[in-house]
């Protein structure tokens, strides 16, 4: 199964394989059998970014993007695989400057071991550079062919229309998708964002598509994982928290899934959602996910996880 990205003449598997653990908590070793098998499983797109993982210690940056280059030269697989990564977060290169993005692009091409980036992201938005020059750094690189397509991760709405109406008026590349926190228990990209990309036609792309894990059932109140995530998957141990597991295992059940594909699917069930982001630090994590790919809920059960995560009704819109 394929998803084609509006705007682009990418088509991707429907999960695209997050790659924040290559390096971290998923070794050289572990990174290349989660790489293998997800292709074996017939995935072709990978997210990364060059500041994967710069706060973990022992690491400095640049660690995810030097494994999957070495993993796409090893098996010569670069002309199957849709290739995302992202600028501007890695204090080593911060910001969205013209000049920065000149130099992190080639220093991304570079730990990729190739000579083009399928999908380059603008990591989080750069209020203290004007959108004009970011957008005419991209697109020098899209007309050097160093990058097929231009995305936005982490824009507010307002920037993203600001920055889609200065591509227009001045021939840039424009961004083609948008990268939001989104999933169950993170819903605000509903309210001004989906509307946009709704209008315009972008597709969206979200990470921490389960929440930082919790979405998997495996943190419980009693429990402790040995994880840098676990400390964020806990704040969701709420009563609503509680409610969106409960509908999860519930639905999981009945399709004979685990709870991380259900959480997906619901994902790739919304309007605009092209291919939610997710990670695995080994194979068997891995093989929770997959069966998103071809699972369809009801309505009934989308509307059962969708009640459930509602937001209390005094945030809504916030």
């Amino acid at each position: 199964m394929r998803i084609s990205l509006p705007g682009t003449e990418l088509s991707v598997h429907p999960l695209c394989l997050g790659g924040n653990v290559f390096g971290s908590s998923a070794d050289h070793d572990q990174s290349f059998e989660v790489m293998d098998a997800y292709q074996a499983a017939g995935g072709n797109f990978i997210d990364t970014a060059d500041s994967y993982l710069w706060r973990l210690p022992g690491n400095s940056g640049g660690e995810s993007e030097t494994i999957i280059g070495n993993w796409l030269t090893a098996r010569g697989n670069r002309a199957d695989t849709v290739v995302a990564t992202k600028v501007g977060s890695w204090p080593v290169h911060p910001g969205l400057s013209a000049e920065n993005i000149a130099v992190a692009a080639d220093e991304s091409l570079r730990r990729l071991r190739t000579d083009y980036i399928d999908l380059y992201y603008a990591h989080r938005d750069d209020p203290d550079t004007p959108l004009e020059e970011t957008l005419s750094a991209f697109d020098a690189l899209v007309r050097a062919g160093k990058v097929r397509y231009i995305a936005a991760s982490n824009y507010s709405a307002p920037r993203l229309a600001e920055a889609l109406r200065i591509s227009a008026e001045n021939g840039f590349a424009s961004y083609v998708a948008v990268q939001p926190h989104y999933n169950l228990m993170e819903r605000d990209y509903e309210h001004e964002l989906a509307p946009l990309l709704a209008e315009r036609g972008l597709p969206c792309l979200p990470y921490f598509s389960l929440a930082m894990g919790f979405l998997t059932g495996k943190y419980k109140a009693d429990t402790t994982i040995d994880s840098w995530r676990a400390e964020g998957a806990r704040q969701y141990l709420t009563d609503r928290g509680r409610r969106v597991l409960a509908e999860l295992a519930a639905v999981a059940e009945q399709h004979q899934v685990g709870q991380a594909a259900v959480a997906l699917a619901w994902l790739l069930a919304q309007p605009t959602v092209a291919t939610p982001l997710a990670s695995a630090r080994n194979t068997d994590q891995l093989a929770g996910l997959l069966p998103m790919a071809e699972l369809k809920l009801s309505d009934d059960e989308l509307q059962r996880l969708t009640a459930a995560s509602d937001p209390p009704s005094d945030s809504a819109g916030h």
